[in-house]
């Protein structure tokens, strides 16, 4: 059962009240993406775990040898299957501007049914399955599939997504935040 409230459950940290260093975070992702997300000003009434997800977040997408457009693609899946309205919002539109199509997204779930996914691309993607369903399950043979296509690096790049997002889809289910509208954040 999923419910519906009007307002999330913790407040979020305005600007104004935040301390300098959060203030200098929330001051960058206002300039580089338009907003402050909701989850972030959240996160910040706790500034020293707001500053190590943070820094946890720009390794996991900004680092390494996969492209964010994989990441991406990872992290939408995993949050279709935990549904988490808001990392889709979010990510979705990601998605969108990196390249892959609606007809992509919204169908994701028939990922290895398409010809528009390549064989890596879907092994990406059932392993986000796999992971956010019953990481305790999986196979060594299903894994040994998942080497065939990813270095031991580019395997935990991965998985640190999928984890992240797995992680960051209960925060924000468990809180029923809003997706961030454009310039929320900047009061």
């Amino acid at each position: 059962m999923t419910l519906t409230r009007t307002e999330p459950r913790l407040p979020k940290l305005s600007r104004k009240d935040a301390p300098p260093n959060i203030a200098a975070i929330f001051d960058h992702y206002m300039q580089t993406r338009g907003n402050v997300p909701n989850m972030f000003r959240t996160v910040a009434l706790r500034p020293e775990i707001f500053e190590t997800m943070i820094a946890h977040f720009q390794a996991i997408l900004n680092t390494g040898t996969l492209p964010v457009k994989l990441k991406e693609l990872v992290i939408v899946r995993t949050s279709q299957l935990n549904a988490c309205r808001y990392c889709l919002g979010s990510h979705t539109q990601i998605c969108r501007k990196l390249g892959w199509t609606d007809d992509q997204i919204e169908n994701l779930a028939d990922y290895a049914n398409r010809d528009d996914f390549t064989p890596a691309e879907k092994i990406a993607l059932r392993l986000a399955e796999e992971v956010t369903l019953g990481s305790n399950q999986i196979s060594d043979a299903f894994f040994a599939e998942v080497r065939t296509h990813y270095s031991e690096g580019e395997v935990v790049e991965l998985l640190a997504a999928i984890g992240l997002f797995n992680y960051f889809n209960r925060f924000n289910n468990a809180l029923q935040l809003e997706p961030t509208k454009p310039g929320e954040g900047a009061e």
